[in-house]
């Protein structure tokens, strides 16, 4: 019998998950449980017709990690591109090298990436809990 295409997808992203690259495992240390300034991360995120390694769905940032095969994937990694962007997501790229020897410099370009699609912080909505609000106490 032969296997559903979403099947197929849900299938390779758990293979993708549980051997990542070593940058991949690195840049997960980095970025997931709102480690790199309380942003969410999710890694191996199907958006549209492809995975993305990682994305900030708040920023509508997709973070991808590319290895040697990408050198002549210049065509893929473009038309790719332009369907996140179609689907308002901006990608960064970076080199496994790159993260595997300037981790720190990755994440301050992946911050500043993050900074640039987010409203200012007067702009976003307020956390859940408790008002501060003193309407209505009297003052």
């Amino acid at each position: 019998m032969k296997k559903s295409a979403g099947r197929e997808a849900l299938d390779r992203v758990r293979t993708m998950r549980q051997a990542p690259t070593e940058a991949e495992r690195l840049m997960w240390g980095a970025l997931r449980s709102r480690r790199l300034d309380g942003l969410k991360f999710r890694r191996q995120v199907w958006i549209g017709a492809y995975i993305a390694d990682f994305v900030c769905i708040e920023a509508r940032l997709i973070v991808e990690l590319d290895g040697s095969q990408h050198v002549e994937a210049d065509d893929y990694d473009r038309r790719r591109d332009t369907q996140m962007a179609s689907l308002g997501y901006r990608t960064l790229r970076f080199w496994n090298n790159d993260v595997t020897g300037n981790l720190v410099g990755v994440l301050d370009a992946i911050r500043v990436g993050c900074a640039e699609r987010l409203p200012s912080p007067s702009h976003r909505l307020p956390a859940a809990g408790p008002s501060l609000s003193l309407a209505g106490e009297g003052i």
